[in-house]
């Protein structure tokens, strides 16, 4: 029998409470937002003299950017574009040239193997 009692069996922990005394979690959403203040509008944020603002999960500039600054993204999207067309068609061509290497690879093979049986069955008729 322990001296200071059974250590590996622990005392019960009492009943909890309810999780929340409150009525809040009764009220729709809106009337949470006035009591509680969770109204806080669109995150905004300055880079480098330009402000953005966050609308439909996107960075929009602010109506205040110069009609240079649009001109140049414009210009950046469609460039961008291009470049992607670009990379499809380089990896379009890698995939084509990999194909032919391993046609040209295996025929190379088959022909090496036949050029061995045939020297092997010349070698036996002699």
């Amino acid at each position: 029998m322990p001296f200071f009692g059974n250590t590996f069996s622990p005392k019960k922990t009492p009943p909890r409470k309810s999780a929340s005394l409150s009525n809040l979690h009764s009220l729709d959403r809106s009337t949470r937002e006035i009591e509680l203040g969770l109204d806080y509008g669109t995150p905004n944020m300055n880079l480098t003299g330009q402000s953005l603002k966050f609308e439909n999960g996107q960075w929009i500039a602010e109506s205040g950017s110069s009609s240079g600054d649009r001109r140049e993204t414009q210009r950046l999207r469609k460039r961008n574009q291009q470049l992607e067309e670009e990379n499809n068609l380089l990896r379009l061509k890698v995939d084509i040239l990999l194909d032919m290497l391993s046609e040209t690879t295996a025929e190379s093979h088959l022909m090496e193997k036949e050029l061995e049986d045939l020297k092997s069955h010349s070698r036996r008729r002699k």
